[in-house]
């Protein structure tokens, strides 16, 4: 009984089976549902990375209990009204009719079900509520992190689905900052006190790169130098990716995303130059530019334009207009989208293989979705390719796009300066408010100019290249990579081209290098994770020194800071760092 659907339908929606595997679910798939039907829990967690397939096993699962009679029928819950149709769509080609219009009433006698939206769930929960009364109903809550959105859709999803006979909960990214527990998920204490959230079963991005069920994604990162005008009157210039506070960071950041300076329109170039040579393989490949806004995004599709000669697609809200866009240009070869928010998460676009990361949204769960995108694999070797400003955080986020998170329901409590928790909590608060809500950041404030240095390509944790002018053979030997090849062959065909650049670079006298080409490992901006590791080792150090001298943590980082000077320790550069642990060994040598 385990493979009741499973010849009715593809491994994954829509024609994305990978090779070999056509007429079957992915091994993934069969297992967790191995264990549901072993288990028959009443609820039941998967969490499994984009692109492998979570909506196959949940239809092929929902199929399973409707055909035994455990269940009469299914509701869907989607967090987009487009999510809610794709679903609605993907059930029909397995012969489950789900409605994607229900808004209260009696459903047709021609329906299995329903496909709703956590808002609308939040208007009405009793309606759902007496279906689920009324007849045995199996929950589908795909993404079901966004039931912790707002404390009135997780009492919503509570109230109307706690009669369920069966609840399946899909996520593909479920860590959240804050600690609003999310509906039907358990949570587990650790050794450390705190609670996490516990999956029945887990399939992450690691796995499924190892499969070939998604893509391996390169990641270009570009730098450049930014001046901009504060809301103050003073003119500041930086080069994107220099240890700033962080307002400087953020100021820099929207000031290299400006389509007035010359940042945002060289990327472009460089990402339809990539898109070019990836369509060499991937005939029908397509790019997306994730946008902040919608002024940004007209923006951006008019400089796509001018670039490209044809037009891009513009996606700006989530209506019916919008669905619409993004069906066609699933269906066709067109080259280019720019959207704003809505095709961050669950969007169905296989053939996307180039994106830019337009947006100054800085969470990990927002990242993860939007490189979710392009991971979706249709044939062996395909490649992606995400264009990112030289943002710290954005860079530590692309080294670890294997490492699996929970969302943890309890924070530990710190001492001392430092909680490891605030900067992501308060980004995002930021990331999760409305459009028309104004922050201390998003204050007057101008862009003046800007230009645009490739700096590096992260792939697989590790980093390549150096920096070089945009247009220069440097940069077009990175933008010029296969389209179609092994995750092993990437690997080694970037470590060519780094030691090409790197002798190259050595051949050229002194005077005539204007920018500073330094190997990676030997630059003064230090990736993400490594400050992290700096940060720890500090509050080591003055942990160690807490026992010995007998001063609390705080009066030692202030000690520091007094002695090194420099900002908290959540906003020093690398070097301010490593000072005050130099400090601080030195003051525990005395004591000795």
């Amino acid at each position: 009984m385990t493979t009741t659907a499973s010849h009715h339908l593809s491994p994954a929606f829509p024609g994305r089976a990978p090779w070999g595997t056509a007429g079957k679910l992915r091994a993934w798939q069969q297992a967790a549902l191995d264990a549901y039907i072993q288990s028959q829990p009443r609820d039941f967690l998967a969490v499994a990375t984009p692109g492998a397939g979570k909506t196959t096993f949940a239809l092929t699962l929902a199929s399973y209990l409707l055909h035994n009679h455990v269940v009469q029928q299914v509701t869907v819950v989607a967090p987009t009204e487009h999510l809610k149709k794709q679903w609605a769509e993907a059930a029909a080609r397995i012969g489950i009719k789900l409605d994607p219009d229900y808004s209260a009433g009696p459903v047709s006698k021609e329906y299995h079900g329903v496909a709703v939206t956590y808002a609308g769930v939040g208007v009405r929960p009793m309606l759902h509520r007496n279906r689920c009364e009324q007849r045995k109903t199996l929950v589908i809550l795909d993404e079901i992190h966004h039931a912790g959105d707002s404390k009135s859709w997780g009492e919503a999803c509570f109230e109307a689905f706690e009669p369920a006979a069966r609840r399946l909960a899909l996520t593909g990214t479920p860590f959240r900052s804050d600690t609003n527990p999310i509906p039907f998920v358990s949570y587990a204490e650790g050794t450390d006190g705190i609670r996490r959230s516990v999956a029945d079963y887990t399939y992450g991005y690691g796995n499924a790169l190892a499969d070939g069920v998604v893509r391996p994604v390169i990641f270009l990162s570009y730098s450049g130098n930014m001046r901009w005008r504060t809301k103050a009157g003073d003119e500041i210039a930086a080069r994107l990716g220099d240890p700033m506070t962080k307002d400087a960071i953020g100021q820099a950041w929207r000031t290299a995303l400006a389509p007035t300076g010359e940042w945002i329109p060289n990327v472009l170039r460089a990402a339809d130059l990539r898109l070019t040579e990836v369509r060499k393989s991937i005939p029908d490949a397509g790019g997306l530019v994730i946008a902040s806004d919608q002024d940004a995004a007209r923006a951006y599709a008019k400089l796509i334009r001018e670039i490209t000669g044809t037009k891009a697609t513009v996606v700006l809200s989530d209506d019916t207009g919008a669905s619409k866009r993004i069906d066609d240009f699933s269906n066709s070869e067109d080259r280019w989208m720019v959207a704003v928010r809505m095709v961050s998460e669950g969007v169905d676009v296989p053939r996307l293989a180039v994106g830019v990361y337009a947006t100054t949204i800085s969470t990990p769960l927002f990242f993860a979705q939007a490189v979710g995108r392009f991971v979706r694999s249709r044939r062996r070797g395909e490649t992606a390719s995400v264009f990112l400003p030289t943002i710290p955080m954005l860079l530590g986020f692309a080294n670890e796009m294997e490492v699996e998170r929970d969302h943890v329901l309890d924070k530990p409590k710190k001492s001392g300066e430092d909680d490891i928790y605030a900067e992501e909590d308060k980004l995002l608060a930021e990331a999760e408010k409305t459009q028309d809500e104004v922050t201390e950041e998003q204050l007057p404030f101008e862009a003046l100019e800007s230009d645009a240095v490739f700096d590096r390509v992260l792939y697989d944790g590790a980093e390549f290249g150096m920096q070089a002018h945009p247009g220069s053979e440097e940069e077009q030997d990175y933008l010029g990579i296969p389209g179609l090849l092994e995750p092993d062959q990437v690997q080694l065909l970037l470590q060519r081209r780094q030691a090409r650049q790197i002798a190259h670079s050595r051949r050229k006298p002194d005077a005539e290098a204007d920018l500073v080409e330094l190997p990676a490992e030997r630059r003064p901006v230090v990736s993400h994770k490594e400050l992290l590791e700096l940060r720890k080792r500090l509050n080591t150090m003055v942990s160690a020194y807490n026992h010995q001298s007998g001063k609390p943590h705080g009066v030692i980082h202030n000690e520091l800071r007094r002695a090194c000077g420099g900002p908290p320790s959540a906003e020093a550069t690398a070097g301010q760092i490593q000072e005050r642990i130099k400090k601080v060994q030195e003051w525990a040598t005395r004591l000795r």
